[in-house]
């Protein structure tokens, strides 16, 4: 296919992709990055909206498509090298990252202590359960396996069942049990599960402890909420356990999955617990 004039003065990478970063039209703060093909900048200059390219899903992805949050492009622009694309937007709903926060760059490093520290300074605008309130996660799927930048978040990859996963969740971890062990033997670049594994146990071991600190963190903020006093900040802090736990029990089966264990081992070993007493369970240890 012969591309315009203005395409082919873009360097795109061997797999045909550019790096593109959406800025906000008004305040200029950075709020995501995803990936671009030919096809996905044209589009994008078309109509005037954001579409990026999915690597996960190897699809054109219309940012939005199931939330909502659309982008209005309203400027497009080339670095010297040619090789990163910065768009000027306007973001529908002001919510840009599938958080449910302003910006995918939600996380400051903080070098203020003897050690750095990833900090979350940015409040959750809107619950990811209300905006993403069909199960086909087709927008917050976009750049947690696309880039690194938010590498404590997760979403199932290649999902596109229609399942409720509020009751089934058995099908769902059986779902990321197979996601998890495809990743074992993908690329390390092609998604942040398979960087993990290229890293080694210890890695992996070392994010289970870093998502424990942060969610014993968060349910200490949150216990310290009063949901009279303050509705807004006890619902931010609610939803902030939650994502941080479920970071804790994602990493946790991404470290079974190296020793090639399914959550339904997991799943096993608490049914046989039910109904038996704490104290009895532990003295026939």
């Amino acid at each position: 296919m012969t591309l315009p004039a203005w395409l082919n003065a873009v360097n795109f990478n061997a797999d045909g992709l550019i790096p593109a970063i959406a800025q906000d039209y008004v305040s200029g703060r950075i709020l995501m990055m995803a990936w671009m093909t030919a096809e996905a900048l044209q589009l994008t200059a078309q109509t005037q909206t954001a579409v990026y390219f999915s690597r996960s899903r190897a699809k054109l992805w219309h940012k939005g498509e199931s939330s909502g949050h659309t982008q209005q492009v309203h400027d497009i622009r080339l670095d010297c090298d040619a090789d990163v694309i910065v768009l000027s937007v306007t973001q529908a709903g002001g919510i840009a990252c599938h958080t449910g926060r302003e910006s995918c760059f939600y996380q400051r490093l903080d070098l203020s202590g003897q050690t750095p520290e990833w900090q979350t300074v940015d409040k959750v605008l809107k619950d990811p359960a209300e905006i993403y309130k069909s199960s086909e996660t087709a927008d917050s799927t976009h750049h947690n396996h696309d880039n690194a930048v938010s590498n404590t978040e997760y979403n199932i990859e290649n999902s596109s069942n229609n399942t409720d996963t509020k009751t089934h969740a058995g099908s769902i971890l059986q779902q990321l049990d197979g996601v998890l062990a495809e990743r074992q033997h993908a690329d390390a670049d092609s998604s942040y599960v398979a960087s993990l594994y290229a890293k080694g146990l210890n890695k992996i071991l070392e994010k289970v402890g870093e998502e424990s600190t942060e969610s014993i963190i968060a349910a200490k903020d949150f216990a310290n909420c009063d949901e009279n006093t303050d509705k807004i900040k006890y619902d931010e802090a609610r939803n902030e356990l939650i994502y941080e736990v479920a970071d804790v029990w994602f990493h946790t089966l991404v470290g079974l999955a190296w020793f090639d264990i399914e959550s339904d081992a997991v799943l096993n070993e608490l049914g046989r617990r039910f109904g038996l007493s704490g104290i009895d369970e532990k003295a026939a240890r």
